[in-house]
Order: C-alpha cells, then structure tokens, then sequence
C-alpha cells in the first residue's frame, strides 16, 4: 500500500519540505468488547489500542481480571523506573509466556536475585568492554556486507538480514564463533521458530492463573525453547572446561562466567548462565535486528539522508578502529531516531508492589502499570512533529528535553538494558557499513505495517530494493 498521508507538518529535511511520513498502525475504537481486545491483542499490540494514548497523560484499562494503567506523563513514567523502581517490579504476565525460554534470567527476575544477577552481569557491559568487543562487531558488520553481496541489482526481505547479522554479532561478542558456526546456527534456526510461536501470547498474560495450574504453551513454544536451551547448555559447557583449561577465549561469555558477585563470591552455575544467554540473545539478536531494520527502511523513504550517511560511511575506510564511532555521528542520531519511531520493545509492564496515588486516580496494589514507549515517543504533547522522521531534531531543545525525559528504548533507572551502550555501538557501525557498500530503495506498494508481538516488526516483512554503489 501507498505510505500514509501526513497528518502532522511536514519534515523540513535537508533539501526542503518533505510530505513523507513513516508507517504507523492503526488505532483500535474507544471503546471495544474484552473479547475483541484479546482478539486485537494477538493480531497486533500496537493497533490494540485506542489513538487517545498519544495524547493522554495517564489511562486506566479494567477487565473481569485485573486492572491496568498506562502512563505517559515524564514525571509519573520517572516516578516508576527511576524514584520507586522497588515499589514497581517486573508484572509476571509478559513474563508468563517467556519463561520456557528465559527460565529465571536477569528479564524476569526481581527483588534480591535480580540485584545479584545484574552485580554478576553489568561489568562484562562497561564502557572499556566496548572497545574490546568492536573488532568482532566490526568482523560480523563485514560478513553481513558479504552476505547482501548476490542480492544486489535486486529485492530482498531486510528483516531477515538484520535477524542473521545481529545474530552473527551476538555468537562473535559472546563465545567468539561467528553465525556460520554449525550450534550458532542452530540457535539461529529454532529462534526464528520460537518467535512465529507467538510466546507472549499466553493465556496468563490476560488471566491471573495460580502457579500449579499449566500455563497451555503452544507445542512449538515448548520444542523450540528446550533445543535453544540444549543447544545453549552445550556451548556453556565447553566455555566452563576451557576457562579450567586456562584456554578461553577474552569474551563476554568468559567475562561473565568468571566474574564473582562482590557481596557473595558466589558466580554462575551453568543453569544461570543459561538463562542469561538465553536473554542476551533474545534481547540483543531480536531488538538489534528490528531497530536496523526499520533504520533501513527509513533510509529508504528518505533517500536525501541516506546520502548524507553514506557520504559519512567513508570514515570506515580507515579500518577497524574503535575511534572511527566519534565520526558516525549522523548515523548515531537516525539510529537514535529510528529508535524513537520504532522501539523494538513497545510496552513494557509493572505491577504495583503497593497502593499509589497518581493523578488524582487511586492504584490499588497488584494493578498492572504499563509504560509504553511507542506512545512516549510519539507524544503529541511532548515532541515537536511527533510522527515526523527528523535526525536533526536532537540538537534542539525540543530533542534534548524528551531525550531526558520521554525517550526510554532501552528503559531507564536501575533496569535500563544492560546492553544500552552495546545495541549505540553495534547499530550505528552496522548501519554505515551497509550504506558505504549499497543503496537501499523502496519497493512500490510493499511499504511495511508496523506490529508488534515480541518487537516492533513489519507485518509482511520490510522488503527493499538493492544496488551496489560504485
């Protein structure tokens, strides 16, 4: 279908006025049944609900089951993840549908075993990490040129090359094996089943269920989440026997499995780092590849920035050097920006630990509290041209006041992503090598409808078009 018409201004871009404006999802009614919710709900998060939340401060939702509040206003969204983050812990209804996966890892823990986990975790992700992790990022950004390579003079479905590249940089950064490793690949494989499986979609994630009563996962949920965690086990294993040997390799996997919590001494067994590769994976790969994705198509439908980019992707030519990220700056705001437009992690879920007073609305404790970044970040009454595609806009005080405080893809406060400063790096770096080697198009009358399920992904894919540059 044709882009959709504007109905914000539009983008003054580098050459002009631009009528152009990214893909949106509709919105639901006001007012619908809780049958036709759920029904809505498992077509698509987003076009789930109702276009009011981009302009409201706060909204209640009520089922037979439970209550929900979804909050957009900066000081009540800060109140939750930064000023009473405790008061806050993760709800266990998205969790529900993830755990056959995630087991107890870092995503769905809370309270004293989530602050040992990330005391275990966070220091493989500091900042010097970066540096040591970039020459893989930077292999694994080549081998995905290498890969587009006989695709180009033709038309492809991005999405899935995003998948196989972010993929490729998880195996690289983690165990140091790249994607064409015979168990990456398998990994890789089941994945792309556990996600067509729907996992979030789980009966728990609508009906409080007690813990004894089975939670109905999908067959294919279950066989892909025990071969992933097999398949995982099996690398963990081997890792274990060369850090005895005194042969492992100086990588993430290494780094986290020998780092000892400074409260205990205590680190992971196997089982832990199971359930933390598992989220890594499912965190970095699936998020990674949907922001690039969409990065691409945007870069697309604006053809005027992504000259500007590839012009800026001749610093790569210098070779391998960390240092060259200081001079991607172009590309770091229109990943930031597509970050905004797409947050591959669309709503994300409280539960209230105890009563709350917010608005002059009372929230009872166990009621859901949802944040949704899709709708901060297109808040008709925070961000200047909310729908519109504009890289430039983080050099404006409109920019750098939401980027404070209504601009959270990888969360904020004490649960901000782990990998935050991992997905600046990796994002960027893959996205200028792509646009130094090709230029990417659009394909008339295949333009992507956003939905969400896991991440923000396109409904029939994101196809474009593919030329090599000169």
């Amino acid at each position: 279908m044709p882009p959709p018409e504007p109905s914000a201004p539009s983008q003054a871009g580098p050459e002009g006025p631009d009528p152009r404006l990214p893909p949106k999802p509709p919105s639901r009614p006001d007012r619908v049944s809780l049958r036709r919710y759920v029904k809505l709900f498992r077509a698509d998060l987003l076009s789930a609900q109702p276009a009011r939340l981009y302009r409201a401060w706060m909204a209640e939702f009520r089922t037979p089951f439970f209550r929900s509040y979804l909050m957009n206003q900066p000081e009540l969204v800060r109140m939750v993840l930064k000023d009473r983050p405790g008061d806050f812990p993760k709800s266990d209804r998205v969790g529900e549908g993830l755990r056959p996966l995630l087991g107890n890892s870092v995503f769905l823990t809370n309270g004293e075993t989530w602050k040992r986990q990330r005391r275990i975790i966070d220091p493989a992700f500091e900042g010097g990490r970066l540096k040591d992790t970039f020459p893989a990022m930077w292999a694994a950004a080549e081998a995905c040129v290498a890969r587009l390579a006989p695709h180009a003079g033709g038309t492809l479905e991005i999405e899935a090359e995003t998948s196989h590249a972010a993929a490729d940089v998880i195996f690289r950064t983690l165990f140091s094996i790249p994607i064409e490793h015979e168990v990456a690949a398998q990994v890789f494989d089941e994945f792309r089943v556990y996600q067509r499986s729907q996992p979030v979609l789980n009966l728990a994630a609508f009906v409080p269920l007690p813990r004894w009563m089975p939670r109905f996962f999908r067959r294919d949920t279950k066989r892909s989440a025990r071969i992933i965690r097999r398949l995982i086990t099996g690398l963990t294993d081997a890792r274990r026997q060369e850090i005895a040997a005194g042969t492992a390799p100086d990588d993430l996997a290494t780094k986290i499995m020998t780092t000892a919590d400074p409260q205990t001494g205590d680190t992971f067994d196997t089982a832990e780092m199971v359930d933390q590769v598992a989220i890594f994976f499912l965190a970095g790969h699936e998020t990674s590849a949907s922001a690039l994705a969409w990065t691409l198509y945007l870069m697309a439908l604006y053809p005027e920035w992504q000259e500007r980019l590839a012009e800026e992707a001749r610093a790569l030519d210098a070779g391998a050097d960390f240092a060259v990220m200081s001079k991607l700056k172009l590309s770091r705001d229109t990943f930031r920006e597509a970050l905004r437009l797409y947050p591959p992690v669309p709503m994300m879920v409280r539960e209230a630990a105890c009563p709350v007073h917010a608005r002059d609305r009372e929230v009872p404790k166990g009621a859901q509290v949802v944040l949704s970044p899709w709708h901060l970040h297109r808040h008709e009454r925070l961000w200047d041209r909310p729908d519109v595609f504009d890289p430039t806009r983080w050099g404006t005080e409109n920019g750098r006041t939401c980027a404070r405080e209504a601009y959270i893809p990888f969360s904020a406060g004490a649960r901000v992503c782990t990998g935050a400063g991992f997905a600046m790096v990796e994002g960027p770096l893959l996205l200028s090598m792509i646009l130094r080697h090709y230029r990417v198009s659009r394909v008339e009358g295949r333009d992507p409808v956003p939905v969400a399920h896991l991440t923000v992904r396109s409904k029939d894919g994101i196809w474009l078009h593919l030329e090599r540059r000169g």
